[in-house]
């Protein structure tokens, strides 16, 4: 039976932070990199800190690539959390030449302008009806911006220098730029959202 929470381990990432956020909320988890479990959660969180190729080749050693695709495939609530974000996409500026999950079409590109990396509260604003965020301030921390091919699945976007993709959501898959784990209560509410929804 599918019953718990996966927060995914790559050896890349802030588990410590989505693991007491869980906690707070009460809800049952595991952290694991065991492809088995992954297949057997009900819902997988992807956390994201570090660098483009290094989680991708971490994935590739753990051979948790094609397991990933597959429950994403299989409509398994994923969640993607900064990098989480990035990787799913085909190619970043970060690691040139090199191979992301390419879930999604697009690419990875970083900010030009400002101080680099963006640290600290930005707003975002919903672009559509969005099921788990409001616009409210979210704690970030990246040097690089998603451009998704298909516009249609950018949640919200926020503001440095330009307008940016700060979250996307298509079918059971959502991903967010920012760290909604240590965003207060905004972060909770998305946390208890995303939980609800999934």
């Amino acid at each position: 039976m599918k019953s718990k929470t996966l927060i995914l381990d790559y050896d890349a990432g802030n588990l410590k932070s989505i693991a007491n956020m869980l906690d707070f909320l009460g809800e049952d988890y595991i952290i694991s990199s065991d492809k088995n479990e992954l297949k057997n959660a009900r819902r997988v969180i992807f956390p994201g800190q570090g660098h483009f190729r290094q989680a991708i080749e971490n994935l590739d050693k753990k051979e948790l690539i094609e397991p990933i695709k597959s429950i994403i495939s299989a409509g398994v609530p994923f969640l993607g959390i900064c990098l989480g974000l990035q990787i799913l996409f085909e190619k970043s500026d970060e690691a040139p030449n090199f191979e992301g999950l390419s879930i999604l079409k697009g690419e990875v590109k970083k900010f030009t302008s400002g101080k680099i990396p963006q640290i600290g509260w930005n707003k975002i604003k919903n672009t559509r009806i969005n099921t788990y965020l409001k616009d409210e301030f979210f704690y970030f921390v990246n040097s690089y911006y998603v451009i998704p091919e298909d516009k249609s699945i950018i949640s919200s976007q926020a503001n440095y220098g330009i307008d940016f993709c700060s979250s996307i959501q298509k079918d059971n898959l959502t991903a967010v730029q920012f760290h909604p784990e240590k965003s207060a209560k905004a972060g909770m509410d998305f946390f208890k959202l995303w939980i609800a929804g999934s």
